[in-house]
């Protein structure tokens, strides 16, 4: 029902855990024979410390002079301290399952890599933040002047950096703290969306992060919009704001997307009571505005009906709308309605010419009639009552009330060629029963919805229910029942400003296709009550001898 989106899947940053850590070392290069003397660390979650690490380390070196009056560590105090070998192991242990974070990370995750590669111990595949670029992104340049750690601490930590590992690391807690304080406000709470916002993205992607500024953060539809106010995409998401915001960071990465916002002058939203709503919505705009950055827009006129004609000689057609109360099934792909089409013909022995016959039709027959696949009533000698059965067979299968005639019929013509060996035919008919058993169970589907006036259903939220009125397929009204509000007077007024619907021709329902099919789904959730009107899915009939095809769909094949 819903595109998947970023933020449904998102950690949320008050429920990961971290592990900030600092290193003190003996130059600036591990590859150039630096080494660590002194780890530091704290894990926090929620903004809570949950434990600290902190050990000198032996370097097996003297220090460099300059080394020590930068930090204070001198060879006497790491004479007896444990060697990286001993410090690594138990380090990796203090952070298992930690986002890893450290103010330059690059420096810190480079020394530990470097000695986990020479203790041959293998590296877990931490997740990692680096305070420096956060800042970056997170802070304007009159706020601070850069973003060296001491700079950052003055301002936001009542720590004082001291080039001390442990100190180090508890100032640069207080400025994860700040930092994601700062981006709260920004919509930003979850660590998939932190990642893209300090990922590296294209500077004429970023630039058009604006259009993201002031949209609400809740369910709903957006369109872009270029300079002449057309629409060129639209979506959906139960978070606009940050679903709009993705598509400016690094998580979008389809070149279709990057064409588009290349071109994109604004954004729009639609905001929504519930998901189904915002999912309704999508559909709609879509067809009403054929967005060309959308792939569900591409040909949308080309869904096809199978119809029993109403005449006296009825026949099977394909045609673009319902219009009367004639026996149809579908909708179907064009290509797939002449697959179910040769299906009922090779079943049944209507006719499959396409002219129109008086009761007593007198012309020549065709290659069909000679061939025992047509009654032939266009030379008269077909008998009426005959015919008339053979329609009603058709019709029965069309309805879902006896598929077994067409499916004892390809089946046999499936097997039939497979004994030949020739299995490509035999994947055709296949195919051809394949596409008419999809058909009839989504025609079985919608119809039941489509004859229904009125339709309440509700389901449980965080804020109370959310109720959903449909009338003959189509969504009338949405909106959430508060807890503790008075059930009935709240849905007779929702019920007030639902839209008028129509009652549909046919058996197609008052609203595209894929609405009625977005309700059903809604509908067959767990936990959905019916508050008023009946409403059935059928269970079996079409279903049972689809799965059994779908199932086995490479029997035939070699």
């Amino acid at each position: 029902m819903f595109q998947p989106s970023f933020e449904d899947l998102g950690r949320p940053l008050h429920d990961t855990t971290f592990c900030v850590v600092d290193l003190e070392t003996t130059g600036g290069s591990p590859a150039k024979g630096s080494k660590i003397t002194e780890v530091g660390a704290v894990k926090v979650r929620g903004g809570e410390v949950l434990g600290e690490f902190q050990t000198l380390v032996n370097p097996d070196e003297s220090i460099p002079a300059f080394i020590t009056v930068l930090t204070g560590i001198t060879d006497q105090m790491v004479i007896d301290a444990p060697r990286i070998a001993e410090v690594l192991p138990s380090f990796l242990e203090f952070a298992q399952s930690c986002v890893l974070v450290a103010h330059n990370a690059p420096f810190d995750t480079g020394f530990l890599k470097h000695a986990a590669a020479q203790l041959e111990l293998p590296w877990p595949r931490f997740e990692v933040l680096d305070t420096a670029v956060i800042a970056r992104r997170a802070l304007l340049r009159d706020e601070v002047p850069n973003v060296k750690l001491a700079t950052l601490a003055a301002r936001f930590s009542d720590v004082v950096p001291d080039h001390r590992a442990l100190t180090d690391a508890r100032a640069t807690v207080d400025v994860l703290h700040t930092l994601f304080e700062r981006l709260g406000s920004l919509g930003v709470d979850t660590l998939e969306e932190v990642r893209d916002l300090t990922a590296a993205v294209a500077p004429a992607q970023r630039r058009r992060r604006h259009l993201a500024d002031g949209l609400p953060d809740g369910p709903g539809v957006y369109l872009f919009r270029d300079r002449d106010d057309r629409v060129l995409y639209v979506g959906t998401s139960r978070s606009l704001r940050k679903r709009v915001r993705s598509y400016f960071t690094r998580s979008e990465t389809r070149s279709r997307m990057g064409e588009m916002l290349a071109i994109a002058e604004r954004v729009d939203t639609v905001s929504c009571s519930t998901a189904l709503e915002a999912a309704v919505r999508e559909l709609r705009l879509i067809d009403a505005h054929r967005p060309p950055y959308n792939r569900r827009s591409k040909f949308p006129e080309r869904q096809s009906w199978i119809k029993l004609t109403r005449e006296p000689w009825p026949r099977l057609s394909i045609v673009n709308r319902v219009s009367d109360d004639a026996d149809y099934i579908g909708p179907f792909r064009r290509a797939a309605a002449e697959a179910a089409v040769a299906a009922l013909h090779e079943t049944f022995r209507v006719r499959q010419c396409t002219t129109r016959f008086g009761k007593e039709p007198r012309r020549s027959p065709c290659a069909l009639a000679d061939l025992g696949r047509c009654l032939s009533p266009c030379d008269g000698s077909a008998d009426a009552a005959a015919y008339a059965v053979e329609v009603e067979r058709l019709r029965d299968a069309l309805r879902g009330d006896r598929h077994g005639a067409v499916v004892e019929r390809i089946d046999a013509k499936m097997r039939e060629q497979a004994e030949r060996e020739r299995y490509e035919q035999a994947g055709v008919w296949r195919d051809r029963l394949t596409a008419f058993l999809r058909g009839s169970r989504r025609a079985q589907r919608i119809a039941g919805l489509a004859r229904t006036p009125q339709l309440i259903a509700a389901s449980p939220h965080s804020d109370g229910w959310e109720v959903h009125i449909v009338r003959h397929g189509r969504l009338a009204a949405a909106g959430i029942l508060p807890r503790r509000a008075a059930t009935w007077p709240w849905i007779e007024a929702l019920v007030a400003t639902a839209e008028s619907v129509a009652t549909p021709a046919g058996p197609a329902p008052a609203a595209l296709v894929e609405e009625t099919e977005a309700v059903l789904r809604w509908l067959e959730q767990p936990g959905v009550r019916l508050i008023e009107g009946t409403w059935a899915s059928p269970r079996w009939s079409t279903a049972r001898h689809l799965d059994r095809y779908e199932v086995h769909r490479s029997m035939l094949t070699v």
